[in-house]
């Protein structure tokens, strides 16, 4: 069933109502009839079946059928920190990890990204909370992954307290390998700090931060992976070694 985001509030009774951009979609794009089936999200881990009752132009009504737990969310939160990329790399750093499980983004300005200020544009931004948030209907997702403003590399390494591991992708084979560094945690993680850096990866100045910061400097294997494909990548591994992507 196709699965769409709405707010709190168009939940509230048994009838739905979907207007503006869902309303066109199941409409025009998916052409939907009324007696099928679809399910909506409230962005707090509940997902409602509703069976569609009546379909306009840009405006559809429902009846809510069941309402159930999402089961999408994993248990372990990943927090990605993201050096800054060029537009098309970064949402597809956004797009993957949102369908593998990232919960948090956070841009990061480290001394090798080649964008070193955000853009002040809002539509920027609601371009990439758009892709996320499709990205999460798309997956199975129980919640939409927050995305926050960037912040320089220092400034994310010094705030990193409170996770229960904290993980900076190194290149060139240097660093644990992540299963090792998981398997000596010494508590259950349930939140993990991921620090991918820029093409050309950290620089020592930055490595030397994360030591001092107590950030685990990790190994992803003998082969170079460009940025975005290490994103993807630890961030799968750290769920798959957490058990999070069996059945």
């Amino acid at each position: 069933m196709d699965r769409f985001f709405v707010g709190h509030k168009n939940l509230r009774g048994e009838d739905v109502v979907l207007e503006g951009q869902q309303g066109h979609q199941i409409h025009n794009v998916l052409r939907k009839k009324a007696g099928e089936h679809i399910i909506l999200l409230d962005n707090l881990g509940w997902e409602y079946e509703i069976a569609l009752k009546t379909i306009g132009q840009k405006k559809a009504t429902g009846l809510i059928i069941k309402k159930r737990k999402a089961e999408g969310e994993p248990t372990v939160e990943i927090t990605l920190y993201q050096s800054m990329l060029s537009r098309e790399k970064f949402e597809l750093v956004l797009q993957k990890c949102t369908e593998v499980g990232v919960k948090r983004f956070v841009p990061m300005v480290t001394e090798r990204s080649i964008v070193r200020q955000e853009s002040p544009k809002t539509t920027k931004t609601e371009r990439r909370r758009l892709i996320i948030q499709e990205a999460a209907e798309q997956s199975g997702r129980g919640k939409i992954p927050e995305l926050e403003k960037a912040i320089k590399f220092e400034e994310a390494a010094a705030k990193l307290a409170d996770f229960d591991c904290k993980l900076m992708a190194h290149t060139r084979g240097q660093g644990e390998s992540l299963r090792e560094c998981l398997k000596n945690s010494r508590k259950k993680i349930k939140s993990v700090a991921l620090l991918i850096g820029p093409e050309g990866g950290f620089t020592e100045k930055e490595v030397q931060i994360a030591r001092n910061n107590n950030i685990s400097l990790i190994s992803l294997g003998r082969r170079i992976l460009r940025t975005e494909t290490a994103a993807v990548v630890a961030s799968s591994l750290i769920l798959y070694e957490s058990g999070e992507m069996g059945r």
